[in-house]
């Protein structure tokens, strides 16, 4: 069963969400994060939310603010406003349904987990797919135009092949966000999923986040996947491998 929902961000926007759940009563609650500047309506997202329906979790996947069907200016935003944008979801569960109890993170979406799990006491095991090391590593994909925003203030770029400002405000917060800071002080079990062939995210920052994070911390290597999961096969398997492993968290 899929429900259709929105909840406000800090700022008082509208964030469209989309809730799965399973058949019978959820052994809990996780959050999806997607990556920069894609939505969460994105192929890999949807595959994982229905493996982990299938074994009786339930998904929140939403849009971040100013992206998909979400309020607000993309342009404004920035990656403390995602980490803002996960506790926001965070609240809502806890208020409507029941506190989360797992984050999911894609690319970007997965350094938004680590920093945000530490202001969400709920969290009893995060997951990150393709994260960077750091924020800043984003910044190589408009690497062209850091000139003209520092420049100007913003840019207007092509990302994916659609339109986005970027302006020089989110140049300066994600510089000042260093994961690893993030990671060594978590005090949950992660899982970490990375392809060793991801030409967007390199399979160093995986090696980055793994060695400054504690156990209990596991790493999964995609053999062959992309970095957006585009085979359907990718996707389905970190689904059935996240659900296997978050099932001895849930349980306790």
């Amino acid at each position: 069963m899929t429900e259709k929902i929105k909840f406000q961000n800090k700022q008082g926007q509208n964030l469209a969400a989309l809730l799965e759940l399973p058949e019978g009563k959820p052994s809990g609650y996780a959050i999806f994060a997607h990556c920069f500047t894609c939505n969460k309506n994105l192929t890999a997202v949807r595959n994982i939310g229905r493996a982990l329906n299938k074994n009786n979790i339930a998904v929140l996947r939403f849009d971040f603010t100013g992206l998909g069907e979400s309020e607000g200016d993309f342009e404004d935003t920035n990656f403390t406003s995602n980490v803002d944008d996960l506790i926001a979801a965070t609240d809502f569960l806890k208020n409507n349904y029941e506190a989360p109890a797992i984050l999911i993170g894609h690319s970007l979406g997965g350094a938004a987990v680590l920093f945000a799990t530490h202001k969400i006491p709920s969290i009893k095991a995060i997951v990150t797919i393709g994260a960077p090391s750091n924020p800043s590593h984003v910044s190589h994909i408009f690497e062209s135009s850091i000139a003209e925003i520092q420049q100007n203030g913003i840019a207007e770029l092509s990302i994916g092949g659609r339109p986005f400002k970027i302006k020089e405000q989110f140049l300066e917060d994600i510089k000042s966000h260093k994961i690893e800071l993030a990671t060594a002080n978590l005090n949950v079990p992660i899982m970490i999923f990375h392809s060793p062939i991801d030409t967007t995210v390199e399979i160093a920052n995986a090696a980055k986040i793994y060695k400054s994070a504690k156990h209990p911390k596991s790493f999964i290597s995609l053999d062959k996947a992309d970095h957006l999961l585009s085979d359907k096969n990718d996707s389905e398997f970190v689904g059935l491998m996240i659900a296997a492993w978050t099932k001895r968290y849930l349980e306790n």
